[in-house]
């Protein structure tokens, strides 16, 4: 038997042995600037009316988010007939918001019957256009001035594809959405001058009405105060493209109008291997739940943060903070049957569990990576990698220095051990810990608490080493913090 454990331990040490060695170089005396990793955060879907249960709620409150991007889809139905105003269903959405601390980015997806007598998604334009303003500002009232939530107002969603991204208009046409937009940011900021009005959060930054649409606004003086689009996509490079394309379109502005990205994502992700006899004859998309706990996904959300930070992105909103149940009732007065078939085989036959928080609340890896981030400091340090699937955001506060690495590449992530090398202003006791996401889950559902994978005292010079375990698809957190 001690035979046996010895050969089973020079295993397991020799597996580790034959990892390759990468280099991180920190230098917690080069500060670069102010790391405000507080502009990448969450937002939530128009898939229910339900408001977030309480540790979905308790969980977000942790990360300390100063915005949450949301969907005010018809389902609220806060205008059931001419004149007439019902909050009671949208009441308690936004009250379990403000529990989260945040300010709001709304969507305005609403479509009331009296406006809309038709259900069609091409058609845009109210049947009684000051009627849809009273009903404008009526909306910016409750939640901009009487309850001071909301701060930017988002004019439509996915306006390029309609019911296709869940929502009940389809403008692809810039001259079209110019109107709709000033239509409706007319009363916005008549209500609420503060306010930061824009959109027409496009499935791309090339898409159509965004293209024409900034074009006209830089022309004619529109007011726009931000653009928005979006994108599921598996490569950081893409995602980081998407805010260079953004600066781009905006350079003739002064000043330049904000960019938020309220939607990203990982691409929507399926087992595409099987024939359902029972249905038309091609590939079935199925999810499994398994998706939802990879260590893959967290990595590849990680780097993509990393990545708009070194872009300078104004804002970005990942897609999305709980996964639901579609209910087809909620979306019938103002949906077509294509438009709730869609949306059913998306959210409960082939859910994306996209979600930092499963249907029945379960957290996912991918939420310690938004509280990785919320444990970073204030000031960014110099740090690189020598190896292309290395990546690295390094931090200092009063007396710590926090580095987050993340272990992914298209083709390039393979296991490895990061040794970070780094140059200390401030030598002395220190207590080193590292969390590790992989797939090993060491987090406690429970508390929504990371467990760290390392945790002792050491003595630093003007230049300390050690290394961590870096398997590929993995995520870390390095905090070396002055020991009181």
């Amino acid at each position: 038997k001690d035979k046996r454990r010895c050969i089973l331990s020079n295993r397991v040490n020799n597996s580790y042995l034959s990892l390759p060695v990468r280099g991180v170089q920190v230098k917690a005396d080069q500060v670069l600037g102010k790391c405000e990793w507080w502009r990448h955060t969450v937002g939530q879907g128009g898939v229910n009316s339900q408001p977030w249960p309480t540790n979905v709620v308790q969980g977000i409150a942790k990360l300390r988010p100063k915005l949450i991007r949301i969907f005010l889809p018809e389902f609220f139905n806060v205008y059931p007939d001419h004149d007439q105003f019902d909050w009671s269903r949208l009441d308690p959405y936004m009250d379990a918001l403000e529990e989260t601390g945040a300010k709001i980015v709304a969507s305005i997806n609403l479509k009331p019957k009296v406006l809309f007598p038709v259900i069609d998604h091409s058609l845009w334009m109210p049947n009684n256009v000051a009627e849809w303003q009273r009903l404008m500002a009526a909306l910016v009232q409750r939640y901009s001035v009487e309850r001071p939530l909301v701060t930017y107002w988002e004019i439509g969603n996915e306006t390029d594809i309609g019911e296709n991204g869940g929502a009940p208009y389809l403008i692809p046409d810039p001259d079209d959405y110019l109107k709709f937009y000033q239509m409706t940011i007319k009363p916005i900021v008549e209500v609420f001058p503060a306010a930061k009005v824009g959109g027409p959060a496009a499935c791309w930054i090339d898409n159509e009405p965004l293209v024409g649409f900034v074009e006209r606004c830089l022309r004619d003086h529109v007011r726009l105060d931000f653009i928005s689009w979006h994108r599921y996509n598996d490569n950081p490079e893409q995602h980081v493209l998407g805010v260079e394309k953004a600066k781009q379109r905006l350079a003739g502005f002064s000043p330049r109008p904000e960019m938020l990205y309220t939607e990203w994502g990982p691409q929507f992700t399926y087992i595409r291997d099987s024939i359902d006899l029972h249905l038309s004859p091609h590939p079935q998309h199925i999810s499994v739940e398994e998706l939802a706990f990879a260590p893959y996904r967290a990595a590849l959300v990680a780097t993509t943060l990393i990545g708009m930070l070194d872009a300078g992105l104004d804002w970005s909103f990942y897609y999305h903070t709980w996964d639901q149940c579609f209910y087809p009732e909620e979306f019938r007065p103002f949906f077509s049957e294509t438009g709730l078939n869609l949306m059913h085989e998306h959210w409960n036959e082939n859910p994306h569990r996209f979600g930092l928080f499963g249907v029945e609340g379960e957290v996912r890896p991918h939420y310690f990576v938004y509280d990785m981030l919320s444990r970073l400091g204030e000031d960014r340090l110099a740090a690189e990698t020598d190896d292309p699937a290395l990546h690295a955001l390094a931090t200092r506060d009063a007396g710590r220095v926090s580095v987050m690495l993340a272990n992914f590449g298209l083709v390039s992530s393979h296991d490895l051990v990061a040794q970070l090398n780094v140059t200390f202003p401030n030598p002395g006791e220190k207590q080193l810990t590292v969390y590790r996401l992989d797939e090993g889950r060491h987090w406690s559902s429970d508390t929504m608490e990371l467990i760290p994978v390392e945790c002792r005292t050491v003595v630093t010079l003007a230049q300390y080493r050690c290394q961590v375990l870096m398997p590929a698809n993995s995520v870390a957190l390095v905090q070396l913090a002055n020991h009181w």
